[in-house]
This record gives C-alpha cells, structure tokens and sequence, in this order.
C-alpha cells in the first residue's frame, strides 16, 4: 500500500508541480531528507492530492490561501505555478488573493499579490 501511494503521489506531484521542480527536489535529497521527500510524496501528494473529493483547481486554490495566512511565500511561489498548471486563470488567482485579503490579511496578502505577479510574469515570458 505504501508503495502504491509513493506511485501515485509521484505522479500528481509531477503533474502539479512540474517535472522539472520534482527532479531537482530529488536531486537535492540527501540521506537527512530522504524520509521527508518520501513522506510528503506519500502523504501529501499520494493520500491528499489524489483524493475524488475536490479537483485539482480547487485544492490549489485551498493551498494558496493557506501558504498566504501562514506567510510561506517560497511554497507560494511554487504553487502559484502549480495553480497555473491546475487550470486557474491569472484572473481567479488574484480573485483567490483578494479573499485571502479579507480572511488572512492585507499585509499577507499584499507579500502574496508581489509574489504571484513575479510568477505569473515568469510563466508569461516562458510561453
């Protein structure tokens, strides 16, 4: 079981975030973090991630709003591009930022709104 649900967590995780952020997160993985790359790839990815309740557009718009309250703003970064990859329109992004404003805060959501642009500029110029 376990096995099977690193399997499938690898796969959406390298249809969320990317093969590119996935490879170089496994080239980074050191005997120190070998246990946690699993366990996120396992649990996050395999349990949460692949779960017939939400789509993926909604579960990344419920990621963004957490790392924005919580002011993970490098995961932010990775999940505004993983958001882009799920579907979402810069236009629902910034909506999902404006409800962050009220709920998280304007500050949290000020830092959120100057890293989304940064993304979503990037992604632009790479298209």
């Amino acid at each position: 079981m376990s096995e099977e649900r690193y399997r499938r967590g690898m796969e959406v995780r390298r249809a969320v975030l990317g093969d590119a952020h996935v490879d170089r997160a496994q080239e980074r993985t050191t005997p120190f973090t070998e246990d946690f790359q699993s366990f996120i790839t396992r649990y996050a990815w395999g349990e949460i991630w692949t779960r017939d309740g939400l789509d993926r557009r909604t579960r990344s718009c419920i990621t963004l709003t957490a790392l924005v309250a919580l002011g993970h703003l490098e995961e932010l970064r990775m999940h505004v591009r993983a958001a882009v990859r799920n579907g979402l329109t810069p236009e629902e992004i910034k909506e999902v930022l404006l409800q962050c404003a009220v709920y998280c805060g304007v500050p949290a959501a000020n830092s959120a709104f100057a890293v989304a642009q940064e993304v979503l500029a990037e992604i632009e110029e790479e298209a």
